[in-house]
């Protein structure tokens, strides 16, 4: 929280446009607070979900165990970013095809978040589409916390979890 505080005021948060996403982990010691890890052959890990901003600044985070969906995580992160008086500085808030959800939206409402670009799902099509006109999704403005969790992925002790 510090070091937040620190960089807010010399360098300054930019919370025009900040990202939520999740990132599952690996923690072959087990503990508390892990659960089994539905893409990984159901060996122990856990989730993270991260709030930054623009420049990929956590401002927000919540953990909890591997098998935890992205959806039930959404409030606690969003929480985190309120208890530190972030919450209402943000003006647009970025989620990818995951959070596309009824309840997602009433969270932000209830978190008072209006601005909220949600990647939609595609829709389900009758005929296949040719080959050629596959298309591509972009991250958009959800690529700095893409990097920050990579980034913290590379973090040994966050990568192993061998804490008990």
């Amino acid at each position: 929280k510090e070091a937040e505080e620190a960089y807010d005021r010399i360098i300054g948060l930019d919370l025009s446009e900040t990202a939520v996403d999740g990132s599952l982990h690996k923690s072959p010691c087990g503990g508390e607070g892990t659960g089994k890890n539905p893409t990984d052959r159901a060996k122990l890990g856990w989730k993270w979900s991260i709030l930054t901003d623009k420049v990929g600044i956590p401002i927000g985070w919540a953990i909890d165990g591997a098998n935890r969906n992205d959806v039930k995580m959404f409030a606690p992160t969003l929480d985190a970013a309120g208890e530190a008086g972030l919450l209402a500085d943000i003006e647009t808030l970025h989620l990818d095809r995951g959070y596309d959800s009824d309840g997602i939206r009433q969270s932000c409402k209830d978190h008072e978040l209006d601005d909220v670009v949600i990647a939609r799902k595609a829709k389900r099509r009758k005929k296949k589409a040719p080959a050629l006109a596959a298309k591509s999704h972009t991250l958009g403005l959800r690529w700095p916390v893409e990097r920050t969790n990579s980034w913290l992925s590379n973090f040994g002790q966050l990568r192993r979890n061998t804490d008990r």
